[in-house]
């Protein structure tokens, strides 16, 4: 048991700083060759606080895991919209923009219905398809670039350029090259820990995906949200949040399902309801809220949730 603690520990410290070593010199390497700020803020930084939930689903598939490929994702999605959303707006109220209210949020509600519909209503029950992943991968280029176009057409008069220092070309392609290999190392050992300490324990790979795993590998979007809050940017947080559950669902799920079809067993109807719910919840928050703005008091209500749902987890199994 031990022996699975560290290499789920170690596994996950490697994924979570391999994720910052790739993030950094990709984003050092798009700045040296001008590419605007707007465009690798959409990009390089939404992918890479996404990466480990990337690597972790994408090896749970490779080796036959269905539950721990679908349970990262949903955890980390309700961990994103409850916890992440509700721990940033205690430290400081996030008010949403109009972008985010009248595009984003509703492709969050629609993606999350589109693969509730494929998991449970289409193509056997439990069951994401190599043909579903292919689906999921489409929508998402046509989201991925209509997000693009419209802010690069809205930020053409004010795109600036950058004047801070760059690290040297050399630095960053090495900061790449052991980013990716602390990804790859990083998830094998994480996905094997986990299911050792989840058999264990005798607790459901399902459970540990749902908890342990999602939290751990959501960690990135936490650190990332917190800071931006901190710092006053409150609407980087909340992008970072949706654009991460929407890369979450359409580009991971797609990935991982195009590499082995998933079906998860074990993952209850009544999760992907309380997935739902939560981003129907965050949605109704962002627009009732005075000037489209998420308080302190619905903060607590959203990290409640996500308590009140650990709790549920941990008393079921």
């Amino acid at each position: 048991m031990w022996l699975f603690i560290a290499k789920f520990i170690i596994g996950l410290l490697l994924v979570i700083k391999g994720a910052d070593f790739l993030t950094d010199g990709a984003s050092s390497i798009a700045r040296k060759f001008n590419v605007s700020t707007l465009l690798i803020g959409l990009t390089i930084v939404s992918f890479g606080t996404s990466l480990p939930e990337l690597v972790v689903s994408s090896v749970s598939a490779l080796k036959g895991s269905s539950d721990m490929a679908m349970g990262n994702v949903i955890g980390s999605n309700l961990f994103n919209t409850l916890a992440i959303v509700g721990v940033t707006a205690l430290f400081c109220p996030i008010i949403c923009k109009k972008d985010l209210l009248i595009r984003d949020l509703p492709v969050n509600v629609l993606v999350t219905c589109t693969l509730f519909i494929m998991v449970y209503y289409c193509c056997g029950i439990g069951t994401l398809t190599r043909m579903e992943g292919i689906t999921l991968l489409i929508i998402f280029a046509i989201y991925l670039g209509f997000t693009i176009y419209t802010s690069l057409k809205s930020a053409k008069r004010t795109e600036e350029r950058t004047t801070e220092a760059l690290m040297p070309m050399w630095k960053a392609i090495l900061l790449i090259v052991l980013g990716l290999a602390a990804l790859v190392f990083g998830g094998n050992w994480f996905v094997d820990g986990a299911a050792g300490i989840a058999a264990g324990l005798g607790v459901s790979e399902s459970v540990i995906a749902l908890t342990i795993v999602s939290a751990g590998t959501s960690f990135p979007e936490l650190a990332t949200s917190v800071v931006a809050a901190r710092k006053g940017d409150t609407d980087m947080a909340m992008g970072n949040v949706v654009g991460s559950n929407i890369f979450n669902i359409m580009f991971i799920l797609g990935v991982a399902s195009v590499i082995n079809p998933i079906t998860a067993k074990n993952i209850e109807i009544l999760d992907f309801k309380i997935l739902l719910f939560s981003i129907l919840l965050l949605a109704a928050f962002s627009i009732m809220g005075k000037r489209h703005r998420i308080g302190r008091w619905q903060g607590g209500i959203l990290t409640l949730s996500m308590i009140a749902y650990y709790v549920y987890l941990v008393l079921s199994a």
